[in-house]
């Protein structure tokens, strides 16, 4: 069993910095490999990026890629979410996921395949 607790959201100006963190719970946190997902209002839930299990390998959407940067620290159990040059359509609510699937398939990961979500935390960023 994995639990999963993000923290760091909030409001900030575009153009600003925010950094989200997940902590996790359980003694196979370091088996799997992580990510974050966003869902806006009454959209989709989309993809922002993934690391794989030893934190060598990250992958990102298109959207955020060049502004967004994921990190993990094993020794910690938690995984990081830099985000840069926010814009107001980075307004989400912001997911942190585990998955036994292999981070670089994570673009097209069915939700099905997401081992554990944790609660969400908001970012709003304002114009």
């Amino acid at each position: 069993q994995v639990q999963l607790v993000e923290s760091g959201g909030g409001l900030v100006q575009a153009g600003g910095s925010l950094r989200l963190s997940c902590a996790a719970s359980g003694r196979t946190f370091s088996s799997y490999d992580m990510g974050w997902f966003r869902q806006a209002p009454g959209k989709e839930r989309e993809f922002v990026a993934s690391i794989n299990w030893s934190g060598g390998s990250t992958y990102y959407g298109d959207s955020v890629k060049g502004r967004f940067t994921i990190s993990r620290d094993k020794t910690k159990s938690t995984v990081d979410l830099q985000m840069n040059s926010l814009k107001p359509e980075d307004t989400a609510v912001y997911y942190c996921a585990t998955s036994l699937t292999h981070a670089s398939s994570w673009r097209t990961l069915r939700r099905s395949a997401i081992n554990y979500w944790g609660q969400g935390t908001q970012v709003t960023v304002s114009s």
